[in-house]
Formats: C-alpha cells, structure tokens, sequence
C-alpha cells in the first residue's frame, strides 16, 4: 500500500461509548498546563473536529512557545527515568537552572540548530526469561518530543476511534477490558486474538510519514519526526563496549512521542475496520484496541474475518503477524479462556450449580505468576541487610498498586492465593535475615505478625 489512508475509504467511524469512557482530552487543569497552552490545545482539537480533511501549518513556532516548552520539562520532569546516552539527570537539571535548561532548547528550536542525540538502548526483563528493548532518549529531546506530543495529541485525538485506549488520554487499560466484557455479555463470544510481531521496531516508517501527512503540512515538524526516526541507537555490552546502529524502521519504544505515533498508524487499522467494507458493517464485528494488542469479536469468527485481518496488517500496512500467539477463541466453550490485558475471561458455573454460566473475570495465570516472581524478589535475601520498615514499604507499594489493577471483575481467589505467598516468603524472609532472624512474641502466631504487627497489606 504506497499511502495508508486508502484503507478509509467511505469510512465510516464507530463513535459508542464504551461503558465509563471519559473525556477525549484528559483534564488540562489536572496536567498543571497554564490556561493559555489549554486553550490552544482546545482549539486544535475543535478545528480537527470541525475540518476532518484540514492540514495544519503552523504548529512548529508554538512547541517551542514559552508555556508549552516549560511545561514539557515539568511533565518530563514528574516521569523522572533514566539518563540518555549524554549521561545527563533530571536532577542534575534541577539542581543547576531548569530555565536556563528550557532557554537553551528554545534558542536551538527557533534557530532550527536543534538536533537529537543518540537513543541509549536498555533491555528490560519481560517475563520468561525474555527482554523487550526499550529506547531512552536524552532528557533534552524528551523535552521536545512532549512538547510536540502536546501540540499533536489534540489534533490526532479528534481523528482516533473510540475502540483505541492504550496511550491515550482519559482512558484506560479498564476501558479496554469494560468494552470485552461487553461485547462478550452481547453475544460476541467468538474472539480473534491478535498479536503483532515486535511491533514498535517494524512500523514502516514511509507509510508512518504518509499517514502523519494527511493532517501535519508543516515540514518542520515532519523533520523533527523524522530526526527522531532516524535517530542512532547505541547498546553498551556487559563488557561495556558501545556500538550504534541505524535501525531502517520502527520507532523506538520508550521516547515520549512513540506512542501517539504508534497509534497513528494503526488508526489506519481502526479507520478500515469501520469502513463501509470492513468487518465492522459486514459481520458486526467489534474491534477492541489497546496499542498494538487488539481483539476482533463477533458471534462468528470464520475465513472472511481472518483473511480480512491478515490482509489489512500484512499486505495494506507492511506488518508482521505473529502467528503463534495469535488464535481464535470461542470464549463460549467449555473451559475455554481469553487472556487480555493481564485478566482471563470464562464463562464459569454458577457457585450454587444451578442456573446459567456467568461471566467471570480474573488475573490471568501469567499475572499471577509475575506477581509471584516481582513478591519474590522483594522478599529475597538480597533485601536481608534492609530495616524491616523497608522491605515491608516495598512490598505493600507493589501489593496496593496490584490490587487496584486486578480488582475489577471476580479477583478473590487470586487475592487469596497472593495473600497465601506473601506470608509464605515473609516467614521465609524474616527467618534467615541476614543479621538476626525476626520472629512472632509469644502469643502471637505468624500471620498476626506479619499482618498487625509488621503492618503487611492483606488483599
């Protein structure tokens, strides 16, 4: 396909509600942007909305306004994160003069002498022994690419259909999971679980250009993007030797503005699913995406629905499918499970045995396994010189931020088998302390200490 937007013709754009969806924009006021960056940010978004074919022209000189300069250090500066390859902190900039900092991005911006570093490349543990690469560019150019991403997002948030959630702001990865559970109480219990193959590192970055160019007619922000496509990305070895390469596509995941990027291009996904021609008008289909993971559902997945979907992904847009962890679920059938954002889906037996099958949504055997492995760690013998206080701060900080995530749904015999493993590693923890061993006063068994005593949160 030489120009992803030929997949929109007669589109025909799925505007529902999922239930408890939020605002398109997230709350400026609450993201601590001062009134007038708010206002532009209004005001690009009502003329996207307005004029669905617009281009916009001029959006260089306002990413690098005073307002929207300063208030991308600040929100650079809340995400702290690690060091590009200059080796320069976000505490180092606050230590010196954040002003003279963002001064000196804005003179090089205005001058057009404003050019990226290298993307320091880190792999970050993924779960079964598996890394995902993770690109960190320098605090400088994270700078600049929120600030562009806060020009951008409310021109491309006028244009994304409402079943995209992942990176986007207002809403959530329990939208995405509200909108499956509705579809599937429905009658949409034939799901085709998608996955794509490294895709961040594969977008092909001229359709990419082509589709940001159906909104974006300022070249200079095109080259800014560009810039950061193009961009080096240097990986030290375990020796310490550094070596760079230029990668002749994707965008690298971890730089501030890959997301709305990512999500831009399969907009062109989105657009064709909804098309007049798409699986959406033709099978009632309903597609539900959180990046670049998604779930196709209807009352009937069959060879038309597949192929349509292989030959948008593959042949239209220049991806890759990875076959071996994509299926298709009849979530309907005995003991059959579909696996998404961390929970499982089943229709279970009622807990009485009589009456229909209900719906039952719960942390997945993966989630709970990782939570397993991050429990372990925090409890390992590596914390055995940590005061107490430490361990069990730590721990609770996990526990409390798990349980929100995984309290949706029917998650009581998940809790209860995490609350099981947290006392079994805290009684192995507290008995081989590295200093002197901790046990219950007498009178006391463990669990009362581990819970009252030592202040552990109990899901």
């Amino acid at each position: 396909m030489d120009n992803p937007t030929s997949t929109t013709e007669h589109a025909t754009p799925d505007r529902r509600k999922p239930r408890g969806e939020k605002p398109t924009l997230a709350d400026d006021t609450r993201k601590g942007l001062p009134p007038k960056l708010s206002r532009l940010r209004r005001k690009l978004t009502e003329k996207a909305k307005r004029e669905p074919g617009f281009r916009f022209y001029t959006l260089y000189d306002r990413i690098y306004r005073s307002d929207t300069l300063w208030s991308a250090w600040l929100l650079v500066a809340a995400n702290d994160g690690s060091p590009g390859v200059d080796g320069v902190t976000i505490q180092q900039i606050k230590d010196d003069d954040p002003r003279v900092f963002v001064e000196q991005i804005q003179e090089e911006m205005r001058t057009k002498t404003y050019k990226p570093m290298p993307i320091r490349r880190k792999n970050i543990p993924k779960g079964g022994g598996k890394t995902r690469p993770l690109g960190i560019p320098t605090v400088k150019d994270r700078v600049v690419q929120m600030a562009t991403l806060l020009i951008l997002e409310p021109i491309f948030e006028a244009d994304f259909l409402d079943c995209s959630f992942g990176f986007r702001p207002g809403r959530s990865a329990h939208d995405a999971l509200d909108a499956i559970e509705t579809n599937l109480k429905s009658g949409r219990k034939e799901v085709h679980d998608a996955d794509l193959k490294g895709y961040f590192d594969s977008i092909p970055r001229d359709k990419l250009m082509a589709g940001l160019e159906t909104r974006i007619a300022d070249r200079a922000v095109l080259k800014l993007i560009r810039m950061w496509l193009e961009s080096p990305v240097v990986e030290e070895d375990d020796d310490g030797r550094k070596t760079a390469h230029r990668p002749s596509k994707g965008t690298p995941q971890g730089g501030v503005i890959s997301p709305i990027l990512a999500n831009a291009f399969l907009h062109w996904f989105d657009r064709a699913f909804h098309a007049a021609n798409g699986p959406s008008t033709w099978a009632k289909a309903r597609l539900v995406r959180y990046a670049d993971d998604f779930v196709v559902m209807a009352k009937y997945i069959g060879p038309r629905i597949t192929g349509w979907i292989e030959s948008v992904l593959q042949d239209r847009l220049g991806l890759e499918i990875n076959w071996d962890k994509t299926s298709v679920v009849n979530v309907a059938a005995d003991g059959a499970t579909l696996d998404f954002l961390g929970y499982s889906f089943r229709y279970d037996e009622s807990l009485y045995g009589r009456g229909p099958k209900y719906l039952n949504r719960f942390p997945s055997k993966k989630s709970l396994s990782k939570a397993r492995e991050e429990i372990r760690a925090l409890t390992s013998t590596r914390q055995g010189g940590l005061p107490i206080g430490v361990v069990v701060r730590r721990l609770n900080q996990f526990l409390v931020g798990w349980s929100n995530y995984f309290a949706r749904g029917y998650p009581r015999q998940a809790f209860r088998d995490i609350n099981a493993y947290v006392q079994l590693r805290m009684w192995r923890h507290l008995r081989r302390r590295s200093q002197r061993s901790l046990k219950p006063p007498e009178g006391m068994n463990w669990t009362t200490f581990t819970y009252k005593r030592l202040g552990v949160i109990r899901l």
